[in-house]
């Protein structure tokens, strides 16, 4: 039996898990996290520790694991009886054998995919986030650090700005202040924003400049100038304003789960070239007609966005068939428990 009351996952670690009710996800959390007075939150209920059974909660998918950002209901036992429908999540393939998939955030508004730009940032990677928070049903926002430290911040902004297509890109340096006005506008009352990109690109100190507050455990660059895994886990850090961020470690590897919408986002100008082709089946290698080699051949479009695009191409439709794979053995499995149960109902009762 379950609750009505709703609650709201802040951290989620090994069937470990954070919540606070939904109603008081700013206060409940900012209370815990500054150890402000209990008189001036005695209408919010502290930060509760729950479990998950086997790491696992019932909902309206099957079983799930509960995820940072989900909303769920509490059982009489304090465990997680039900995670609620999730109107939007961001999800990575987690590249191993089981074609499992990994919800890094759920129920996100606003994805903010944070690259460096000292080292030189990584267009690659900047295209495969951006694949992610395109499927994950929120909106993308691409945020380059470290300005301060490079000497044509613009110009980088504006080379990243032709592969994120339709996506607001911000140029900012933390330290100095700079660049945070449009996103500090993002952070609207109820807003959920999750923070994605690798180790040493600034998200944690990212986020404490939005928060306000030393909300997340930051670190110094590597001498060999990459990033220092500071962040460990997911946590949901709520701000004064009514909206919360979700912090993420830092990603050494981002297997893809996209389908061909996000991709057809991210690459709109590739999509756009590849439906010009004259044969709907144009791979763009020697066909006639081909849109999109007569872009290459021109330089109109560049080889490195182009392979990149077929790379997460073939990527997203090997990760569609481990998913269908892994569906149809769960059916499979479905059924044969059931036949198995069926003949145990039929089997003839012992004479005595």
């Amino acid at each position: 039996m379950s609750s009505s009351q709703r609650w709201r996952v802040v951290r989620a670690d090994k069937g470990a898990i954070l919540v606070v009710p939904d109603v008081g996800v700013p206060a409940a959390a900012l209370a815990e996290h500054e150890h402000e007075p209990e008189h001036e939150h005695e209408h919010v209920e502290p930060l509760r520790a729950v479990l998950a059974r086997d790491g696992l909660a019932e909902s309206d998918e099957g079983r799930v694991v509960p995820a940072v950002g989900d909303y769920v209901l509490l059982d009489d036992e304090g465990g997680v009886a039900r995670v609620l429908p999730r109107s939007s999540a961001l999800v990575r393939d987690t590249a191993n054998r089981t074609s499992l998939t990994q919800v890094l955030a759920a129920n996100v508004d606003v994805v903010l995919v944070v690259e460096h730009l000292d080292p030189d940032p990584d267009l690659g990677r900047v295209e495969r986030l951006l694949t992610l928070a395109w499927r994950s049903g929120a909106t993308p926002v691409v945020v380059l650090t470290k300005a301060d430290l490079v000497p044509d911040p613009r110009g980088m902004g504006h080379d990243v700005e032709r592969v994120a297509i339709g996506v607001d890109v911000h140029v900012v340096s933390v330290p100095a202040d700079e660049g945070l006005g449009p996103v500090r506008a993002l952070l609207a009352p109820g807003t959920t924003v999750v923070v994605v990109g690798p180790s040493g690109a600034g998200k944690s100190t990212l986020v404490n400049a939005l928060a306000g507050r030393e909300a997340m455990a930051t670190g110094e660059r590597r001498a060999d100038g990459r990033g220092r895994h500071t962040t460990t886990h997911r946590e949901l850090v709520p701000l004064a304003g009514g909206a919360v961020l979700i912090d993420t470690p830092g990603l050494r590897a981002v297997g893809l789960v996209a389908d061909a919408e996000a991709l057809e986002h991210t690459f709109a100008d590739v999509a756009e070239l590849a439906a010009r082709c004259r044969f709907a089946d144009c791979a763009h290698r020697t066909e006639p007609g081909c849109a999109v080699r007569a872009a290459l051949d021109a330089g109109e479009l560049d080889e490195r966005r182009f392979d990149s695009w077929r790379r997460l191409e073939r990527e997203a439709a090997y990760q569609e068939r481990r998913a269908d794979a892994r569906l149809a053995a769960a059916e499979r499995a479905r059924w044969k428990k059931i036949t198995a149960e069926h003949r145990r109902g039929h089997r003839p009762v012992p004479r005595g």
